[in-house]
């Protein structure tokens, strides 16, 4: 099958799967003698296994070692695990610092009157490093911190 159907098939763009074979992901298809790449079955349970972990938010890197271990009929679960674990703790460590900021976000938006006047509390307190409610934090590495009224 050609890389259209391949795409049609996985929910993939072409490109994405283009792209998946040049950093190692999936291995080089086959060609015709024309040159157009050809894939198969197997081909296609790789792709689908890719953007199913893309869809939960693995990074390549972690996906190229899921699809080694998933790949390895010897390996461990608890690699399997220990891989999944972590991802869920880099998720929460995300979802916190997105509540912070949607936090802060909510506290400048109360401000703003929302008419047609020029003038705009959440710009004016973006504008100032040192507003108590909106700073970066340097021991949170620049992330936001909604500071306490």
């Amino acid at each position: 099958m050609n890389i259209g159907h391949a795409a049609k098939a996985t929910g993939l763009s072409s490109k994405m799967i283009r792209h998946y074979e040049v950093i190692g992901l999936l291995k080089n298809a086959t060609r015709t003698d024309a040159g157009y790449r050809q894939y198969h079955d197997n081909d296609l349970h790789v792709l689908r296994f890719i953007k199913r972990a893309r869809s939960l938010g693995f990074p390549l890197e972690q996906i190229k070692v899921l699809l080694s271990l998933w790949q390895d009929r010897k390996r461990a679960s608890k690699d399997v695990k220990a891989l999944a674990q972590k991802h869920i703790l880099e998720l929460e460590a995300k979802i916190r610092e997105l509540s912070e900021m949607r936090d802060v976000l909510e506290g400048l938006s109360q401000d703003c009157a929302g008419d047609q006047r020029p003038d705009c509390p959440i710009l004016s307190k973006l504008a100032d490093p040192l507003h108590p409610h909106c700073s970066l934090d340097p021991a949170q590495n620049g992330q936001h911190v909604r500071h306490q009224k």
